[in-house]
């Protein structure tokens, strides 16, 4: 979550803004408040990954964050769903002003929750300072083992609601992709832990798509977005076999020689590069396949889809909360046992925690794996989200 989210929400805050909903719906100065204390957290998630391995107290912090951040996201789309139906003159409109107290007063609620946790940061200050990288040692980007993701689907795959995506994607994939154009780019698009390789997956192994493809490939991408080492984990992926880490040149006509007038379907999951330079390298390397070869693309930030798509993104929405209570009592429970009518009540207040987001659910489930007595399930309920180590 962290910094990517906080600037997606800070983007679309200046969108409303500048379009001046805010000031239609009658939240202008709140929203300008609200943007403020945005930006001035922004510097606390700088080098998050490292300050939340060496102090657990930043953990907790930036949790209380994203909880928080969730909300304000909400709060946003319902201004500007609200907020395009309207004028400049219908601001007045008994009905528009009734509506503006009710979103003033959330607005309010959710900034002042936010500055207590902006107070919070400044205690942090100072063990920050102590891992620092010196600004002319460029950090070596290390890809955890646990969050590198495959193409095969697994018995933890599991997804509730997102049948109707999945078919959109693949009929895009099968049908819908211009024969008579260069590659086809799909960004999908959504917040950490919302499902978007998981879909990916979906997609990728369908009957249809393995059909329609002569060869596909999945890379995983992350943050090293660094030409010679995707162009070796593309051919890597393609033959089944490990490839040196030789001259740039030599990957290059391999991998070309591979993909070579082939329909081809590439997944680059978790992209975060915002390069536009590098993109047109990896382009034009792969620009040597058939009509109709394509790229899905997941990423959370929007600059990444309009760098890389030449289609519209497709944007995950959260799950409703009984979707995250399927997930997390199949985590708890598994296929077969049966859930108690005390612990499915106190369950579905638990999801409520998770404010749509799979990964949530899926931790959740895991904590409750073992855990049958309603003491237990209520400790969850009121104290292990604030505890809960999830880095998004």
């Amino acid at each position: 979550m962290a910094e990517a989210f906080l600037k997606d929400i800070l983007d679309k805050l200046r969108s409303l803004i500048t379009e001046e909903v805010g000031l239609i719906l009658g939240v202008d100065k709140e929203m300008k408040k609200l943007s403020n204390t945005l930006i001035t957290l922004q510097a606390e998630l700088k080098d998050t990954e490292i300050k939340q391995i060496v102090n657990r107290s930043f953990r907790d912090w930036v949790q209380k964050l994203g909880a928080l951040a969730y909300k304000i996201d909400d709060i946003l789309d319902e201004c500007n769903t609200h907020g395009s139906k309207l004028n400049k003159l219908s601001r007045y409109s008994p009905r528009n002003m009734f509506y503006s107290r009710i979103i003033r007063g959330r607005m309010k609620r959710v900034t002042e929750k936010l500055e207590v946790v902006a107070t919070e940061s400044a205690k942090f200050a100072t063990e920050s300072a102590k891992f620092q990288m010196p600004a002319d040692k460029p950090r070596e980007v290390v890809v955890p083992p646990s969050r590198e993701t495959i193409s095969l689907l697994t018995q933890y795959d599991q997804i509730y609601d997102r049948e109707e995506d999945k078919e959109k994607i693949v009929q895009i994939l099968v049908n819908d992709v211009k024969e008579d154009k260069g590659i086809s780019v799909l960004p999908i698009i959504g917040v950490g832990g919302i499902g978007k390789t998981t879909l990916a997956k979906l997609v990728y192994n369908d009957p249809r798509v393995g059909e329609h493809y002569d060869i596909r490939i999945w890379v995983y991408v992350s943050k090293n977005f660094e030409l010679k080492t995707l162009l070796k984990a593309m051919i890597e992926d393609a033959t089944g076999s490990a490839v040196a880490l030789g001259q740039l040149d030599v990957l290059q006509r391999e991998l070309r020689k591979l993909l070579s007038q082939k329909r081809y379907l590439i997944v680059l999951d978790d992209v975060w590069n915002e390069d536009q330079e590098k993109w047109f390298k990896l382009k034009n390397i792969l620009s040597c396949g058939s009509t109709g070869a394509s790229i899905i693309v997941t990423a959370r930030q929007n600059k990444v889809a309009h760098i890389m798509g030449t289609l519209p993104a497709h944007r995950l929405k959260r799950l409703s909360d009984e979707n995250c209570w399927m997930l997390l009592r199949s985590r708890a429970f598994g296929p077969n046992e049966e859930v108690s009518p005390h612990l499915e009540i106190i369950g579905k207040e638990i999801v409520k925690k998770c404010v749509g987001v799979p990964l949530i659910a899926e931790a959740l489930g895991g904590i409750l794996r073992f855990k049958r007595t309603r003491e237990e399930w209520l400790y969850v309920k009121e104290d292990e989200l604030h505890n809960l180590q999830l880095r998004f």
